[in-house]
């Protein structure tokens, strides 16, 4: 991973946004590696490796057989994951994994993530990122908070 950053790193003096992958042992070390190499910010998490079954056919429901799996089911290891990077290095952390809501985008706000994005619920609802942003501002107001940047690492361990 390094070498490739570094060799984009080389081409450009363009932002570069690393997305990184959950399918490892120790994402913060990926994390460390990828910043070592010139990426500007990081993205946390990609989709994790799964299986889906067609039991009715004893068929894979992906093409590959195994193949990424996004979505509300894997937002507890999204969170994990990008509380783990956001504490290993000091460039802006993405937040991707499951949000839904803006209880959702906002406890990724809270581990660490300066910002967040909307990916699978964009295919059950094109009008999620615009929902999920008025239940931000509705539950900054509700809890007297003036700027989003005042909640970002803000948990509690």
């Amino acid at each position: 991973l390094g070498p490739l950053i570094q060799r984009v790193r080389a081409t450009t003096d363009k932002h570069v946004m690393v997305k990184l992958t959950p399918n490892v042992t120790d994402i913060a070390a990926l994390a460390k590696v990828a910043v070592q190499a010139g990426a500007d910010s990081l993205s946390a998490i990609n989709t994790l490796l799964g299986l889906v079954i067609d039991l009715e056919n004893r068929r894979p429901l992906l093409g590959g057989v195994t193949g990424g799996l996004s979505g509300p089911a894997i937002k507890p290891v999204a969170l994990r994951m990008a509380w783990e990077v956001a504490q290993s290095v000091d460039v802006p952390v993405i937040g991707i994994g499951g949000i839904a809501s803006g209880v959702d985008a906002l406890e990724f706000i809270c581990v660490g993530c300066q910002a967040v994005q909307v990916g699978t619920m964009n295919f059950q609802n094109p009008q999620a990122p615009s929902q999920i942003a008025v239940e931000i501002e509705k539950w900054l107001l509700k809890h007297d908070v003036t700027k989003l940047s005042e909640l970002v690492g803000t948990l509690r361990t």
